[in-house]
C-alpha cells in the first residue's frame, strides 16, 4: 500500500473520476459538500502517489463503424523473438491491447475491426509477422463486463476494516 493513506474521500473522489475524468473539481466539491481546493489537494497527493495516473477519455469505437472485437491469441516460434513480434504488432492500429502472457498463447491481442472481412485482413497481417508460429482468434460477441468501480470498491472495504 502507499504511504499515502486513501479514506472515504478519496474513495468517492475516484468513483466521481471514473463515471467521468473531465468532471470539473467544483461539481465534485459540491456533490460532497467540500471545497474545491480539498478536491484539488486529494487529486493531487492521489496522482504524486501513483494511485491517479493521468486521465482517460472513452471512445465509442462503434459509432465509428468499427463494430467488431475478437481476441488474438499469438503463438511464436521463439520467445526470443518476443520484443521483436511485439513491435511489429505496435505497428497495426486496429490492435488496441496487447499482454504478454504466460499459458496457451506467448501474446494475447485484442483487435477492433469494421467487420469479418477486416477482422480477416488484421489476422493475415499478425500472421504474416516474422516469428509468429499461428494465431487462434476468438470473436467477441457482446461486452458483458466493463465496470470500472467494483474492484474500487473491494478495495476500499478491504483498507477500512
Amino acid at each position: 500500500m502507499s504511504k499515502y493513506k486513501l479514506d472515504e474521500l478519496d474513495h468517492q473522489i475516484l468513483e466521481a473520476l471514473i463515471d467521468n475524468a473531465r468532471t470539473p473539481f467544483t461539481d465534485i466539491a459540491k456533490n460532497l459538500l467540500v471545497s474545491a481546493g480539498t478536491i484539488h489537494v486529494r487529486v493531487k497527493k492521489m496522482e504524486d502517489e501513483g494511485v491517479i495516473k493521468g486521465s482517460t477519455l472513452s471512445v465509442d469505437y462503434n459509432k465509428m463503424g468499427y463494430t467488431f472485437i475478437a481476441y488474438v491469441g499469438v503463438f511464436l516460434e521463439n520467445s526470443s523473438e518476443t520484443m521483436a513480434v511485439v513491435d511489429k504488432i505496435k505497428l497495426i492500429p486496429e490492435v488496441t491491447v496487447a499482454h504478454l502472457t504466460t499459458g496457451k498463447f506467448s501474446v494475447f491481442c485484442k483487435i477492433r475491426a469494421k467487420d469479418t472481412r477486416h477482422a480477416k485482413d488484421i489476422i493475415f497481417t499478425l500472421d504474416r509477422i516474422p516469428g509468429i508460429k499461428r494465431t487462434e482468434t476468438s470473436i467477441s460477441l457482446e461486452e458483458m463486463i466493463n465496470d470500472k468501480k467494483r474492484l474500487m470498491h473491494k478495495i476500499f472495504k478491504e483498507i477500512t476494516f
